[in-house]
């Protein structure tokens, strides 16, 4: 029988997309919240020796980590063959250590948890830093995809003469492969952390800004400090004016306003967070990780 994908709110565009490239068929997910809190969710389909996939970004986990328990167990309960995760973004992997005593390691919490509700678990690009992979963290089947190859066509069809900046160090891992795709010059900036919200950076050579359109490309946008201050450094080198492109788009506080009020020309993300600045998809890319991990068979 033919795959059947349930969306949560806020994900059934890529859903539909996705559903459609996998020859699946789409069912309704309904989430209803009372007003003391509690979440009531109906899987509208008949979901009898199917395989079923939930589609549901995780830009609020704490929010969505019960209703998506409610999903899985009640997709069993109506004779699921499998029940699988698409989480486009993946929350919970920043705190992959004990930084002080006493603190949870989240990542490895949270990913127990996926474990134990899923059969498997598809992602773009996650933020791992001290896990070397998501196998490694998670117990049942994890593949994650990258976006870099979708951003640099974006890129390479909507700007002339590109620079690639990394905001930090970190996002050499994202701007590398970019700048490859594109045969483009880049420079990483250093950081220098002072808080959640007070970050420095520094621009290691002025000069090859000169002539180019700088394109910030990062993993996450959340609060957007460290580029805002990468803004302001290229505003001090009168760089023209730069793309701010993010494959999570989460923009908390309001963040997208002050970075276009920064002098950010465009801000550019994929439609793994729903935002109105979503310009790139991923469902090529995700397509072919659904594809391989519809064919596991749970023990």
């Amino acid at each position: 029988m033919r795959p059947l994908f349930f969306a949560f709110p806020k994900n059934h565009v890529l859903a539909r997309s996705l559903a459609a490239d996998c020859n699946a068929e789409m069912g309704e997910l309904r989430w209803h919240r009372f007003p003391d809190g509690e979440s009531l969710v109906t899987l509208d389909a008949d979901c009898q020796q199917r395989d079923i996939v939930i589609v549901c970004t995780l830009r609020d986990p704490d929010g969505h980590a019960l209703p998506l328990l409610f999903a899985a167990r009640t997709a069993r309960e109506l004779g699921a063959r499998s029940v699988g995760l698409v989480a486009p973004y993946l929350a919970y992997l920043r705190q992959d250590a004990n930084f002080h005593p006493g603190e949870a390691i989240s990542s490895v919490h949270f990913a127990a948890f996926i474990s134990w509700t899923f059969d498997w678990l598809a992602t773009v690009d996650p933020h791992l830093h001290r896990h070397s992979d998501l196998e490694a963290l998670f117990d049942i089947p994890a593949r994650r995809a990258s976006a870099m190859s979708v951003v640099a066509d974006w890129i390479g069809a909507h700007v002339q003469s590109p620079i690639l900046v990394g905001p930090d160090s970190e996002s050499a891992q994202w701007v590398q492969p970019v700048a490859a795709q594109l045969n483009a010059p880049l420079v990483v900036l250093a950081k220098e952390r002072h808080g959640d919200r007070s970050v420095e950076v520094t621009l290691p050579d002025r000069d090859i800004i000169a002539g180019h359109t700088p394109v910030l490309v990062d993993d996450i946008i959340s609060s957007g400090h460290t580029l805002l201050e990468t803004l302001r450094v290229l505003r001090e080198v009168r760089a023209q004016p730069a793309i701010c492109i993010a494959v999570h788009g989460l923009f908390a506080d309001g963040a997208d306003q002050r970075l276009l009020a920064a002098g950010a020309q465009r801000l550019v993300t994929t439609n793994c967070v729903e935002h109105s600045s979503n310009e790139i998809d991923v469902t090529p890319i995700l397509v072919p990780l659904l594809l391989d991990l519809l064919t596991i068979r749970p023990p």
